[in-house]
C-alpha cells in the first residue's frame, strides 16, 4: 500500500514498528500533492482539485528527518498535517485565502503549538472560502467529481483528506464549516464543546461562535488528534444500550433522496449496534435561532473587518456584501448583549434536556443534500445559507458534534454525512459512539480523484 492511503491510527502503527519512517510518509504525500492536486491557484482551475495554498515541502522534509521515533506516549510523531489557512505558524504566510491578508504571525497558534510538541509535521496551508465565511470553497474541487463543490469553509481540508494527500488537517466551523465539507467529501470531523480548544493566533470569522477542531478520515483519527489537544478522558461510552434521540430539528430542510436514505441507513444501523431508538421529547428552548445568530455574527464579523474598511473593492463579491452587511447593522449594545444571554439559555436548556432524557446522542443530516455543483459560493452573501440550516444551531448551543460519512448515495455516487451530536462536555463519549457507528457503516473513498 501506498502510505499516502493510510490514516492517522494505521500510520502510526507502522511509525511505532519501524516498517515505515517519517520521511518515507512524507515523502508519499508530497508525492502524491503532485501527482493529484493539479494547478495551485486563488481563483481554483476547473481541472484541479486545488486543495492546497501552500505546500512547505523543505520544511517538512528537514522535519522528518528530525523525527523522533513514534511510541505509544506520542502517537502522532512523525505524522503529517495541513492546517486551514486562518492557522497562524511563525515565520510562514497566512492568508485566509484572501487578497485582502497577507501576514506572517510572530508565533504559532495555540492548536498548531500543541499539535507540532505532539511531533506532527506541517505539510502546508490548505483553502478556505474566503475569511471562513461561506459553506462552499469554490476553488477547490470535489475528489468525487471535479464539478461539485468540496463545501466550506473548510473545503481544502476536507478535499485533501478525501484524496488521500494527508492524513490530517484541521479546520475551524463558524455555522458547519468542519461539517459541511467533512459530509461533501466523505470524511470526518468533529466539532467540540465551545471552548474547550484555543482560538488564539486563529484569523477569526467570529469570536464567540469559532470552533476548531480535527480532520481526518475517520472519527478514531479526530479522536488521535483531539487527545494532543485537550484532556484525554475515559469513557465507557458505547453504542449497545445507548439512548439515541433523531434530532427534533431533523427535519428543518426538505432532505434529498440520497440524504434521506443516509438518515435511515443510519438508524438501522445504530439498531443493530443496539443502540435504543428514543423520541425526543419537546424541548424548553426555540429550535430556530437564526436572527440572534445572524445579528451576533454580524457584529463579529465588522469589529474584525473594520481594518479593512479602505479594501473592500479586493473582496470576493459574496464577502464583500457580508461585510457591508454587518457594517450597517443597526442593532444597540443591548441587543447584542440580549442575544447572547438567550445564547446562554438556550445552551443550558439543552444541558437539561440530555440530562434529565438521559439521552447519548441526538442524530441529525449534516446537511440536506449531497455536494452541490461547483461555482456559486462567491457570488452573493448567503447564497449557501441552506448548507448551514442544520449546522449553524450547535454552534450556537455550544455542543460537540461528530460528523461522518453515511455511505455513497445510490441516485448521485456521492457522499451523504450525518452528525451525532452530544451534551457540553461530553466530547469523549461522543467520540466513542461516533467511532463505533463509523466501524459499521465504513468508509467510502472516491474511486478515482476527479
Amino acid at each position: 500500500m501506498n502510505p499516502a492511503d493510510l490514516g492517522i491510527v494505521d500510520a502510526s502503527r507502522l511509525l511505532r514498528a519501524r516498517g515505515l519512517s517519517a520521511r518515507e510518509l512524507v515523502q508519499a504525500c508530497l508525492q502524491r500533492v503532485r501527482e493529484r492536486d493539479g494547478v495551485h491557484s486563488f481563483d481554483g482551475d476547473a481541472a484541479s482539485i486545488n486543495a492546497w495554498v501552500r505546500i512547505y515541502e523543505e520544511d517538512a522534509l528537514a522535519a522528518a528527518a528530525r523525527a523522533l521515533p513514534a511510541d505509544e506516549a506520542a502517537p502522532l510523531r512523525g505524522i503529517p498535517i495541513g492546517l486551514k489557512d486562518l492557522y497562524g505558524v511563525a515565520g510562514k504566510p497566512l492568508t485566509a485565502s484572501s487578497r485582502i491578508l497577507n501576514e506572517t504571525p510572530a508565533r504559532d497558534c495555540e492548536v498548531w503549538a500543541r499539535l507540532k510538541r505532539a511531533g506532527m509535521i506541517l505539510l502546508g496551508h490548505l483553502h478556505t472560502h474566503e475569511f471562513a465565511a461561506g459553506g462552499t470553497t469554490d476553488q477547490v474541487g470535489n475528489p468525487w467529481a471535479l464539478g461539485r463543490s468540496a463545501g466550506g469553509s473548510s473545503g481544502g481540508s476536507a478535499a485533501a483528506l478525501a484524496a488521500r494527500m494527508v492524513p490530517a488537517a484541521t479546520g475551524t466551523d463558524t455555522a458547519g464549516s468542519l461539517r459541511i465539507p467533512s459530509a461533501f467529501c466523505g470524511t470526518s470531523a468533529f466539532k467540540p464543546t465551545r471552548g474547550l480548544l484555543s482560538t488564539r493566533g486563529l484569523v477569526p470569522l467570529s469570536f464567540t461562535l469559532d470552533h476548531p477542531g480535527p480532520m481526518a478520515r475517520s472519527i478514531d483519527d479526530c479522536a488521535l488528534l483531539l487527545a494532543a489537544l485537550a484532556p484525554r478522558r475515559e469513557t465507557s461510552a458505547r453504542l449497545q444500550g445507548a439512548r439515541i434521540a433523531l434530532s427534533p430539528r431533523a427535519q428543518v430542510t426538505p432532505l434529498d433522496a440520497d440524504t434521506a436514505a443516509g438518515l435511515d441507513a443510519t438508524l438501522e444501523a445504530l439498531r443493530r449496534l443496539g443502540a435504543n431508538i428514543v423520541s425526543a421529547p419537546p424541548l424548553a428552548a426555540p429550535l430556530d435561532i437564526f436572527d440572534d445568530y445572524g445579528l451576533v455574527l454580524h457584529a463579529d464579523i465588522d469589529t474584525f473587518h473594520r481594518r479593512f474598511a479602505g479594501r473592500r473593492s479586493e473582496y470576493r463579491p459574496a464577502l464583500r456584501e457580508w461585510v457591508e452587511r454587518a457594517a450597517s447593522l443597526t442593532a444597540s449594545a443591548t441587543d447584542y448583549a440580549a442575544a447572547q444571554a438567550r445564547r446562554l439559555a438556550l445552551a443550558e436548556a439543552w444541558d437539561d434536556f440530555f440530562d434529565d432524557e438521559r439521552i447519548d446522542a441526538l442524530l441529525e443530516p449534516t446537511v440536506p443534500t449531497v455536494a452541490w455543483p461547483r461555482g456559486e459560493g462567491y457570488a452573493h452573501a448567503g447564497s449557501d445559507l441552506d448548507l448551514v440550516s442544520f449546522t449553524h444551531y450547535w454552534n450556537w448551543a455550544e455542543t460537540p458534534v461528530a460528523a461522518l460519512p453515511a455511505g455513497v448515495g445510490a441516485v448521485s455516487g456521492l457522499p451523504v454525512g450525518i452528525s451525532l451530536i452530544a451534551r457540553r462536555g461530553r466530547d469523549w463519549d461522543l467520540l466513542a459512539l461516533a467511532a463505533g457507528l463509523q466501524r459499521e457503516l465504513g468508509l467510502p473513498a472516491p474511486d478515482r480523484c476527479g
